[in-house]
């Protein structure tokens, strides 16, 4: 057993999970445009305990390579799809670290570890002040005091902390809200699901990730990346806008 073995219990799960995502992503390399993801993204992965962002009953589960359910409705990302989002925000000639990016849908809270851990600074808004409270404490707790958390209307973005550099919507919207376009600095890229409310099986769904680049002169271009499931796009509580 090496030394981070007996200092980190399951971090031979998390050398096979990061194995399970690279597999898939030589699978799905011809949504991808490449067989292999970032290598400072699968860094940051290996490094967030995912075991201590899903709910005590599905612990055992953490490091499979699928989504977890949280409560209320809602999951943690499959850790493949959280790769995949990160690389396309960040990875390759994108922004690097230092760099300013939004999370809509904080949900657990891994995905903006992720995010923090490959060095960029992070807003994150969740909808729910139930899990908004909940996720605020966790982040806290496990070092991600740096992340900025706030409850409120994930559509609207985060306006006094903008422009920003990347921004990445962690569940389904029927169209992109105008507001996160407006926030994405020029050169930045938007990462969203779009599509209806689907429970379907991923290459079956009749949502897609999308990715859309801001160029310099505040144009836009659009591309899929994959077909995915996400759960939809919550709207706080009236009482909470």
């Amino acid at each position: 057993m090496s030394d981070e073995d007996k200092a980190d219990d399951r971090a031979g799960e998390r050398r096979e999970m990061l194995r399970l995502i690279e597999s898939e992503a030589a699978e799905t390399a011809h949504w991808l445009g490449k067989q292999r993801l970032d290598p400072a993204v699968m860094e940051a992965l290996a490094r967030v305990p995912r075991h201590a962002f899903v709910p005590r009953r599905e612990a055992a589960q953490a490091y499979c390579n699928e989504p977890l359910p949280i409560g209320l409705g809602q999951t943690i990302s499959q850790p493949y799809i959280v790769a995949v989002m990160t690389d396309q925000a960040l990875g390759g000639s994108g922004v690097g670290p230092g760099c300013r990016v939004l999370e809509v849908g904080t949900g657990s809270g891994y995905q903006a570890a992720v995010l923090a851990e490959t060095g960029a600074e992070v807003w994150t808004i969740e909808a729910l002040p139930e899990l908004a409270a909940e996720v605020a404490e966790r982040l806290e707790t496990l070092g991600y005091g740096g992340i900025h958390c706030r409850q409120g209307d994930g559509a609207a973005g985060w306006p006094e902390a903008a422009p920003f550099d990347a921004i990445l919507v962690t569940a389904a919207a029927t169209a992109i809200p105008p507001a996160l376009v407006d926030q994405l600095k020029p050169g930045g890229r938007l990462i969203i699901p779009l599509g209806p409310p689907d429970g379907a099986v991923r290459f079956t769904s009749t949502q897609r990730l999308l990715r859309v680049d801001k160029a310099e002169n505040g144009g836009l271009s659009e591309r899929v990346i994959l077909p995915v499931a996400f759960v939809p796009l919550v709207t706080p509580p009236a009482e909470d806008r």
